[in-house]
């Protein structure tokens, strides 16, 4: 019986995590829609801007990625993807750039 129980408690915190993941998703996609974000980037393809999901591949294993992105949606930045630069994103505080980034890095 206590090891039913055990096995139960484990399946809903596992299930409630993954809820939680899911809707943390989820809420960092609405954020970049609020944002703005998404009027130039896509996760998978390339619109003005590239990829998140290039965006997570090319900083891939770069322990000053999430630093070099906070500071390129907060200031923007250009030459790293060619010629059209970004504009900085005064809609979007610090905090907020730390969780899109984060986001973005998580895409694969």
């Amino acid at each position: 019986m206590e090891n039913t129980m055990k096995r139960t408690l484990m399946m809903v915190g596992m299930l409630a995590v993954s809820a939680f993941a899911s809707q943390a998703a989820m809420a960092n996609a609405d954020l970049a829609k609020a944002k703005n974000c998404m009027a130039c980037h896509a996760v998978g393809s390339k619109l003005v801007g590239p990829a998140y999901k290039d965006v997570a591949a090319k900083y891939a294993g770069q322990k000053d990625a999430e630093a070099k992105l906070v500071a390129k949606v907060l200031k923007g930045g250009s030459g790293a993807w060619g010629a059209i630069p970004m504009p900085a994103n005064p809609q979007v505080s610090e905090a907020e750039a730390k969780t899109l980034v984060k986001w973005v890095l998580a895409q694969k």
